[in-house]
């Protein structure tokens, strides 16, 4: 996911300092994260770095966190504050005491200068602080989008094993969809896929859906910097001549799918049928065709499913010349039988699943897809 975390940041002017298995690492203000918030795709979290320091004990985390100016940073009406963290460190054997900890040490501070003390828990709809600590480095930061990012806020109906926003959009635009050509989807389940290729194609900025951020929650927050972010996002709005066809056999699919379009204020521009994949309307021209079928996670499993992946294959021989075929699934073995020679193989994780994204050349003759 880094890969295309870094891509965002390039095309919308952000040098890259630094990156790691975690992620990359920019410059900016409260205002830039403000626009990361607003328009990154495929970046879970947008943090803004308040402090490094070496922690060799719980006693080293309460000081340095407790020397960070909490009383110029959250509110001092309505404040609430919440510490999520990413620990791994021999120096505790209990992440939540390090948030507990670190949560004690800002009240603490706020409460000696102001004489208030604001409210804490674990709702992460306020102040967001980000507990970095590995070994004995120790990183404090503000998280600026609170809720992850990959909720978008149009998932309504998210059906089963929904694949996250986020992920989504990074596996469309890890394609060679040209973002001009169709965009066709079977089994779609709740929608994701289709929806993110939709908001891609128009240039919608993803974040404009969410009503609720935690750099919102901030005493640096200017309100009508964001509404002038926002006009200016919707203004770069374009519009898509193309066609984005999603299908499931599930009713329940399809009925989530356009409610989660519409709520994303894309239905317009996304065909829903309920039919089994191979009955998917293929257009006459070219494009992209994406299946995310099931892995196969319990005892028998990989049984029913091998024929299921048989049949994509016939599927693409079949009825899909012209366009280039992607298959997005955690179970190799399963994926040998789709019956074709994966041009690419890109790898990607679902949650601690180890994906790929397969892509199959399906043309009978010159190209038409920008690669």
């Amino acid at each position: 996911m880094t890969l295309y975390v870094r891509q965002e940041l390039q095309e919308l002017g952000y040098p890259i300092m630094y990156e790691s298995m975690a992620g990359v690492f920019t410059e900016g203000t409260l205002h830039d994260t403000m626009i990361l918030n607003l328009r990154m795709r495929t970046a879970s979290r947008i943090l803004l770095l308040l402090k490094e320091c070496e922690c060799d004990s719980p006693a080293d985390l309460y000081y340095h966190t407790s020397k960070i100016a909490w009383e110029d940073i959250i509110p001092d009406k309505n404040g609430y504050v919440s510490v999520i963290s990413a620990v791994d460190t021999p120096s505790i054997d209990n992440t939540q005491f390090a948030n507990v900890k670190c949560k004690d040490a800002i009240v603490d501070r706020i409460r000696q200068k102001t004489g208030k003390r604001p409210d804490s828990g674990s709702d992460n709809d306020y102040t967001v602080i980000f507990l970095y600590w590995k070994d004995t480095e120790c990183c404090i930061y503000l998280d600026t989008s609170g809720t992850p990012l990959s909720r978008r806020g149009y998932r309504m109906m998210p059906h089963s094993a929904p694949m996250r926003e986020t992920l989504a959009a990074a596996t469309v635009l890890a394609t060679r969809w040209d973002k001009q050509s169709s965009f066709i989807n079977p089994m779609c389940g709740s929608g994701t896929l289709a929806i993110e290729a939709a908001l891609i194609a128009t240039q919608r900025a993803p974040g404009l859906l969410r009503p609720n951020f935690g750099f919102m929650h901030v005493q640096d927050y200017n309100h009508q910097e964001w509404i002038a972010l926002r006009e200016n996002a919707e203004s770069a709005i374009i519009p898509f001549e193309s066609r984005i066809i999603a299908s499931d056999r599930d009713t329940k699919a399809v009925q989530a799918t356009r409610e989660n379009a519409k709520k994303a204020g894309v239905a317009h521009l996304i065909k829903v049928s309920r039919c089994d994949f191979s009955e998917t309307e293929i257009p006459h021209d070219n494009g992209i065709i994406m299946l995310n079928p099931e892995y196969g996670k319990r005892l028998g499993d990989d049984e029913k499913l091998l024929a299921e992946y048989q049949r994509i294959g016939n599927f693409f021989k079949q009825q899909c010349s012209g366009y280039m075929g992607y298959i997005f699934t955690g179970n190799l073995e399963l994926a040998k039988h789709v019956g074709l020679k994966a041009k690419r193989r890109i790898e990607f994780f679902n949650a601690d699943i180890d994906c790929r994204l397969l892509e199959f050349e399906l043309y009978e003759g010159k190209k038409h897809i920008n690669s």
